[in-house]
Parts: C-alpha cells; structure tokens; sequence
C-alpha cells in the first residue's frame, strides 16, 4: 500500500476566523475527506495551502502534540 500524501504536521487546530488549520492550512472538510480524495485532489488542495497559511493570524490556543514532544525530549 502506497503512503498517502498529507501536509499534516500534528498541530491540528483550527482558525476560527479563517476556518484553516493552524498547521496545515485545511478545511475540517478537506481534513475529515482527505483519505477518500484523489491524488489530484490532494494536490490540487495542497497547492492552495501556502496562501491560506499567510491568512491565519494567530497561533493555536494550545500546545500542540508535536510541540510537547519536542519539548519532553529536550527535558530528557
């Protein structure tokens, strides 16, 4: 089986105001669909990410999982 192509980096919180992922720049939508969606629609998602990431104006309210990972193994 084929890894499927995902710009996920595990922030996973959403914009309200936007409605686009802190992290990635998704829809709930595009998030909840991406594994039935076609290569070609994943990449035609993908390409719009990059200019939707510019309009998210703040960060997440909470410390992300890839954040508190990071962070545990520096204590260690």
């Amino acid at each position: 089986m084929a890894a499927i192509e995902s710009p996920c980096i595990l922030v996973c919180s959403v914009d309200m105001k936007t409605g686009y992922c802190f992290g990635c720049g998704r829809t709930r939508d595009e998030i909840s669909g991406w594994l039935e969606m076609t290569p070609e629609e994943r990449r035609e998602v993908m390409a719009l990410l990059p200019a939707r990431l510019e309009t998210v104006e703040r960060r997440p309210r909470r410390e992300t999982r890839r954040a508190r990972m990071a962070r545990e193994r520096g204590m260690a």
